[in-house]
């Protein structure tokens, strides 16, 4: 004689399943559920906490398209990357002597806040006179908060424009097919007037 299994039994995983990966509707939330307060874990309250001190204190911020994305001036910076391109050892590189300043770019989904990875992203910076003095392809950095960024070598103080070339991110999307996927779109987002003075 076949096992009955209770309904409940059934529900509770088909429920769990519907929504591990997310759709067109999982960001509805049922009403109880809405009304509860959402916290975030401590470790990325604190990213964003950190990020919104250093935009403001140094570089600024722009929504286009779905992102908003940020930007900062720092020194040139050192970095750990991999000893033969993406394998090997990690080593430890110190700014190049030419090496003026750090700058970073931070997309961010507008909608949720997130910051996105796989994005790939060119910054130039031009002159006063519309010139690109240089153009870099920014990596992918692991700090107090994630970010892209790169050391660049400005030739003398200055205000710039920087020029931040989001392509599409690289990840795949889920969604229904009658759907437009998430960040689907490249955008650029450009900085007037931004202040590059010798920072070593």
């Amino acid at each position: 004689m076949p096992r009955l299994v209770p309904a409940v039994c059934l529900a509770v995983p088909l429920a769990l399943a519907l929504s591990a990966c997310g759709g067109a509707d999982s960001d509805k939330e049922p009403a109880a559920q809405s009304q509860s307060k959402e916290t975030a874990p401590a470790g990325e309250a604190h990213q964003h906490t950190v990020l919104a001190a250093e935009i403001a204190a140094r570089g600024g911020k722009a929504r286009v398209g779905d992102f908003n994305v940020g930007y900062i001036v720092e020194a040139a910076e050192p970095w750990f990357h991999a000893e033969h391109g993406k394998h090997g050892k990690q080593v430890h590189r110190a700014p190049a002597k030419d090496e003026t300043h750090h700058i970073e770019i931070i997309p961010m989904e507008a909608k949720t806040g997130r910051i996105v990875p796989n994005v790939p992203i060119t910054l130039e910076v031009v002159n006063k006179d519309g010139k690109v003095v240089q153009a870099k392809k920014l990596n992918f950095y692991y700090s107090e908060f994630f970010h892209y960024a790169n050391n660049f070598s400005i030739p003398e103080a200055g205000k710039y424009t920087l020029r931040a070339k989001l392509d599409t991110p690289t990840f795949l999307r889920h969604g229904g097919s009658g759907e437009k996927p998430a960040l689907s779109e490249p955008a650029t987002a450009t900085f007037r007037n931004v202040e590059l003075k010798p920072e070593n």
